[in-house]
């Protein structure tokens, strides 16, 4: 069964049409009752007046709107009246699994070849796999299940929840993830992620995932998938080049550890090999390593490749708009317990997907480049939109409402972020007052960034 995000869109609005509005072009309406029935708790005694799925449609409905309390926003979504220790227990009763199964259900790619060909290279979709970890408000109910982040220096303040997602580097999309609500490291969660990879994409992950380990786990994943993957290795891991190819780049052997006895070798893994570095205009080079599954030197040139690294950033960014835009900067989560604290953080994974469409949607009327629309400003201008039309209930015909929801797109897309002008001088900055030594001349320059291939040499 295939669940659109418009099933929790469309029903995400029976009293605020301008979610649904929003959003009926997109996906057919199945059921989201279905879903809560396979994987929410059993119903016990007489029949509660607030649905499971108008639970978890007005949790994604309170996160998108900001201000005001959990009750109001159910109730100006769905009519009933609840107060928030009522709500506080329905949802401690619903637990994680039903959350993680909707969104697996609702997630799904949004950019296409046509449309969106920056979203993809030479046919496969670019796909970022990446983990955070996302403040809780210390409470001695948390704090028994969770512990804190540590560094060389201090632990963190906060109790931490790790996530681990998926995200569609083109159109910024969530496609997948998965929270350790355990305790699960980020290198666990991205295991369970592997089998959710949409086929005929293109993996980009970052130097935590360029061991053996993982590799030969995406080299076996992604056979039944159908996909591939561009990972940085650490310079310290050792590979054996067997083939050093025409343009520059290497076939090498990667030695596997067994899991159990870390002393010994499981086997032995093939990857391409890619050595090379990068630089803005007049900075320093930073050097990196990558490993491939593209093997086929033609069709995928190794500079190609070692430029196409650096579009894992969106993913650093997109993390950034869940955690601190969408959340207003708020430190921790809403949530009292550690299951409550799931939920939330895969209900933002669901607003931060309604929210693509959104932009997905606005960047067609122009037409304009979904990823030069400010993500700011459609979350501003969908909040207006969806207050405004909650306001008009009973006032506005569904002809008015449609007509509002686009004339609402079209200052999104207005709102496009012009291309950034290069910039070669240098930029001055206020002699500070201390005397301790620090940059007051800082160099700012914008530009293209210039790539080098390095030499890879048979040992």
């Amino acid at each position: 069964m295939t669940l659109g995000m418009q099933t929790i869109a469309s029903s995400l609005i029976q009293s605020v049409g301008a979610f649904s509005a929003s959003f009926q072009h997109l996906l057919a309406l199945p059921t989201l009752a279905q879903l809560w029935r396979q994987h929410g708790p059993q119903p016990r005694g007489q029949k509660p007046k607030l649905t499971g799925p108008q639970l978890v449609q007005g949790l994604v409905f309170h996160l998108l709107c900001g201000a005001g309390t959990f009750a109001a926003h159910v109730f100006q979504l769905t009519g009933v009246q609840v107060s928030d220790s009522d709500l506080s227990q329905r949802r401690a009763a619903a637990g994680v699994d039903v959350f993680e199964a909707i969104g697996q259900a609702a997630l799904r790619p949004l950019a296409t070849l046509a449309e969106h060909p920056t979203a993809c290279y030479r046919g496969w979709r670019l796909v970022g796999l990446d983990g955070s970890q996302t403040s809780v408000r210390n409470t001695p109910q948390r704090l028994r299940h969770l512990r804190k982040a540590a560094s060389r220096r201090f632990r963190a303040a906060f109790a931490q929840v790790p996530l681990c997602w998926l995200v569609e580097l083109g159109p910024h999309a969530p496609l997948a993830a998965v929270v350790g609500w355990a305790q699960e490291s980020e290198w666990a969660l991205a295991h369970r992620l592997l089998g959710q990879r949409p086929a005929g994409c293109l993996l980009v992950a970052d130097r935590l995932y360029g061991v053996a380990a993982f590799v030969n786990a995406l080299l076996v994943v992604g056979q039944s998938v159908g996909s591939q993957w561009l990972v940085r290795v650490r310079q310290s891991v050792h590979s054996t080049v067997r083939l050093v190819l025409a343009d520059g780049s290497a076939l090498v052997r990667v030695a596997v550890a067994d899991s159990r006895h870390h002393n010994r070798k499981q086997g032995f893994v093939f990857v391409r090999e890619i050595v090379g570095r990068g630089r803005r205009p007049g900075g320093a080079w930073v050097t990196g390593r990558l490993w491939t599954s593209l093997f086929d030197a033609r069709a995928y040139p190794a500079a190609e490749v070692l430029a196409l690294y650096a579009r894992r950033w969106a993913i650093e960014v997109r993390t950034k708009e869940l955690k601190e835009d969408l959340r207003g900067g708020t430190t921790g989560l809403q949530s009292h317990t550690v299951g409550t604290a799931a939920q939330e953080i895969l209900a933002l994974v669901l607003a931060m997907a309604m929210l693509s469409q959104v932009r997905l949607a606005a960047a067609a009327q122009g037409p304009v480049e979904p990823l030069r629309i400010s993500f700011g400003q459609t979350l501003a201008l969908g909040r207006a939109l969806w207050w405004r039309v909650a306001v008009g209930k009973g006032i506005w015909r569904a002809d008015q409402v449609q007509a509002l929801v686009a004339r609402t797109l079209e200052p999104i897309a207005a709102q496009c972020l012009p291309p950034r002008r290069a910039r070669s001088g240098q930029r001055g900055r206020r002699q500070p007052v201390s005397s301790w030594p620090r940059l007051t001349a800082p160099t700012y320059q914008n530009g293209p960034t210039d790539y080098e291939l390095l030499p890879i040499h048979t040992s």
